[in-house]
């Protein structure tokens, strides 16, 4: 082989590393590119994420102290069936002692003359 052969295929084989280092290169920044993208939006969903759970955390906590559960519904509706209850029988009572009140009364004496 002569030296402009050998120079020839070197030069040859420089090109060809050239290009896929090039064409190398060129991937390796867009896979950078492809990971800084990511982890921005990784980093924004994570940050919604921590928001979305401070909000629920502060709707669960309103919701727990403004509206009522169904157990204490029900302790509450026990409870004013059970003073409704009271009051019928307190009525109830009451009739009676009317009626013993008007069966005692002493009736009148009509008086001969």
């Amino acid at each position: 082989m002569t030296g402009a052969e050998i120079m020839g295929a070197v030069g040859f084989f420089v090109l060809v590393f050239g290009f896929i280092f090039g064409l190398w290169k060129y991937v390796d920044a867009k896979i950078g590119a492809a990971k800084t993208e990511a982890s921005a939006a990784a980093s924004a969903a994570s940050a919604m994420a921590s928001l979305a759970r401070e909000e629920l955390a502060q709707h669960k906590t309103h919701v727990a102290e403004t509206y009522a559960t169904k157990a204490g519904m029900q302790e509450q509706t026990a409870q004013l069936l059970r003073a409704i209850e009271g009051i019928g029988n307190r009525i109830e009572s009451m009739n009676e002692r009317l009626d013993r009140a008007f069966e005692n009364q002493p009736r009148p004496r009509s008086r001969a003359i």
